[in-house]
C-alpha cells in the first residue's frame, strides 16, 4: 500500500523522451531528430531520441513492422553519431538485449511483457538504462517486482512509465495515483503522453487514438509528479505507418515541453 511522503524526486529536473513510433526512413528519423536536438540545446534539458527498430505488437499481422534489428540498430547509431542524442529503443526478444545495448543508451521493455523475466534479466545484463512500461493489466504496486527483476540482475538505473490502464472495448483509462506510487520502486517515472491516448485495436485491425489529449495527460502527469515525458511525435501523424492517431505533431512538441518547464 502506498504512504503519502514527501520524495525529494518529485523535483529533479524532467527528461523527454521523443520519437517517432517506428523506424520508417533515415529521412524520417532526420527530420524528427534534428527538432529534439534542437530543443536539448534551446532548454538545457536532456532529451532521449526514440524509435522502434521492429514493432512486434502490432494490431494486424499485415502491419508494418520496421526495418528489422541489425538495419534498425545501424540507422538509430547514424543517428547518434550526427546528432549526439541518448537513444531508446523497444526490445521485444531476449536476444535483441545485449546488440540494441551496444547502440542505445536506454532498452525500454514493452507494457506487455514487463513481466517477462528474461527479457528484463537479459536489459539489465547490458549496463544501459532499463525503462519498463506499466502493463496496461498491473497497478502501480506490481510494479515493484518487475523493477526487483532489474536490480537483482545488475541494473544500476531502473524506470517505469505509466501509460493508462485497459479494460477491453478499446479504451484506456489512467490512473495518475500510479505516478507517486510507483516513484517509490524506481529512479525516475515517466509520463508516456501519447500512448495513454490511445483506443487499442479500435479503427478496424489498427489502433485508434485521440492526440488532442496528449497536452491534458502531460499536465496532469506534472501536477502528480512526473519526471519524464514520453511522445511519440512525427511531421504528419496522419500519415505514420503506426501509431498516427495518438502521435503529437513535430510542430507541436516545443510549445508543449515550454509549458511543462515552465512553472
Amino acid at each position: 500500500m502506498y504512504t503519502a511522503h514527501f520524495n525529494t524526486k518529485r523535483y529533479m529536473k524532467p527528461i523527454f523522451i521523443a520519437g517517432p513510433c517506428v523506424i520508417e526512413s533515415a529521412e524520417l528519423l532526420d527530420c524528427v531528430a534534428a527538432e529534439v536536438a534542437r530543443l536539448q540545446k534551446k532548454t538545457g534539458l536532456t532529451f532521449y531520441f526514440k524509435a522502434s527498430f521492429d514493432k512486434a505488437n502490432r494490431t494486424s499481422i499485415h502491419s508494418y513492422r520496421g526495418p528489422g534489428l541489425e538495419k534498425g540498430l545501424q540507422m538509430l547509431a547514424d543517428v547518434k553519431s550526427k546528432y549526439a542524442l541518448p537513444l531508446l529503443t523497444d526490445i521485444h526478444e531476449s536476444y535483441q538485449a545485449k546488440a540494441a545495448g551496444e547502440v542505445v543508451d536506454v532498452l525500454q521493455i514493452p507494457a506487455f511483457l514487463c513481466r517477462q523475466t528474461d527479457l528484463l534479466v537479459e536489459a539489465a545484463h547490458t549496463g544501459c538504462i532499463v525503462n519498463i512500461k506499466k502493463a496496461q493489466f498491473l497497478s502501480g504496486e506490481d510494479m515493484r517486482f518487475p523493477v526487483e527483476k532489474c536490480r537483482e540482475a545488475g541494473a544500476q538505473e531502473v524506470w517505469l512509465t505509466e501509460r493508462g490502464n485497459m479494460f477491453g472495448y478499446n479504451n484506456l483509462i489512467v490512473d495518475f495515483r500510479n505516478l507517486p506510487i510507483m516513484a517509490q520502486y524506481a529512479d525516475r517515472v515517466i509520463m508516456d503522453c501519447t500512448h495513454s491516448v490511445q483506443r487499442p485495436g479500435g479503427a478496424g485491425g489498427k489502433t485508434g487514438g485521440d492526440r488532442e489529449f496528449v497536452p491534458q495527460m502531460a499536465m496532469a502527469a506534472k501536477a502528480f509528479g512526473a519526471q519524464g515525458y514520453f511522445f511519440e511525435t512525427h511531421p504528419d501523424p496522419d500519415k505514420a505507418l503506426s501509431d498516427g492517431p495518438n502521435m503529437l505533431y513535430l510542430d507541436q512538441l516545443e510549445g508543449l515541453v515550454d509549458k511543462l518547464v515552465t512553472d
